[in-house]
């Protein structure tokens, strides 16, 4: 009876311990293949690696795990140095594996990520923007009570996306976006002109409350709206990853 007893007070203890120390699901990262713009002066558009290291290190330094899909899937680029965490997080944390050797969509499983992240960089607006399989993923993850976050350009990520009511996903959602007064103000894409679109129009075409920084006080500010995180420029990409944290970790 004694053994019983202690085997049981063990059995008490370890169970719960074993279900919390189950490995969480992940956090999906999207990035573009894209290098530059296609035009004669090619104009850059690889990922910009301060809106992708900082929250890439955010999730890893919270216990997730953390995948990164690309269009073609492969090795994605990055624009400027590292610098403070991104040489970091690229020294310890196993980021240059991750990005260089990125999975394709048909290698994603929506199920396995409680949240899904786009950076910016010009990029995603040309082979992510479009992408049927990514948007699908996208949809995918929200639909599944999973946390959506962007930041600048990779608000063109979720501009078009859809879900399974046929609504975009975006509806009736605050969404800060790169701004079209910045855009059509720099040379980056030829004054905007280089681009499929423009995201704040496009943003709002599809139905979305999208803010700028005229409604904004604070043009650094992070929105949280219906599981969808974002803000328009990359100072605040890693505050939009620990907004999604905060978010999962509510449920």
């Amino acid at each position: 009876m004694r053994n019983l007893i202690t085997a049981l007070f063990i059995a008490a203890l370890v169970i719960p311990w074993s279900a919390q120390a189950e490995t969480p699901k992940k956090v999906l990262i999207i990035a573009s293949n894209k290098i530059d713009m296609g035009d004669a002066d090619k104009h850059e558009a690889r990922n910009d690696l301060f809106e992708f290291a900082p929250p890439y290190h955010v999730f890893v330094s919270h216990g997730y795990d953390v995948d990164v899909v690309s269009p073609q899937g492969g090795k994605v680029h990055f624009m400027r140095d590292p610098l403070g965490i991104a040489s970091y997080t690229i020294k310890y944390e196993n980021f240059l594996q991750k990005t260089q050797n990125t999975l394709s969509p048909q290698q994603v499983t929506p199920s396995d990520y409680w949240g899904v992240f786009t950076g910016g960089g010009y990029g995603v607006m040309f082979d992510v923007a479009d992408n049927p399989e990514i948007h699908a993923i996208i949809a995918g993850i929200y639909e599944n009570q999973g946390v959506v976050g962007v930041g600048g350009h990779g608000a063109a990520s979720i501009a078009n996306v859809k879900l399974s009511t046929g609504e975009f996903l975006v509806k009736d959602k605050r969404i800060a976006g790169f701004p079209n007064s910045t855009e059509t103000s720099k040379p980056w894409a030829d004054f905007g002109k280089l681009l499929p679109f423009l995201i704040e129009s496009q943003l709002r075409k599809n139905g979305a409350v999208a803010e700028n920084k005229a409604t904004l006080q604070d043009k650094h500010e992070v929105l949280v709206d219906q599981r969808v995180v974002s803000t328009m420029f990359l100072p605040s990409a890693a505050i939009v990853a620990k907004e999604m944290i905060l978010l999962h970790e509510a449920v």
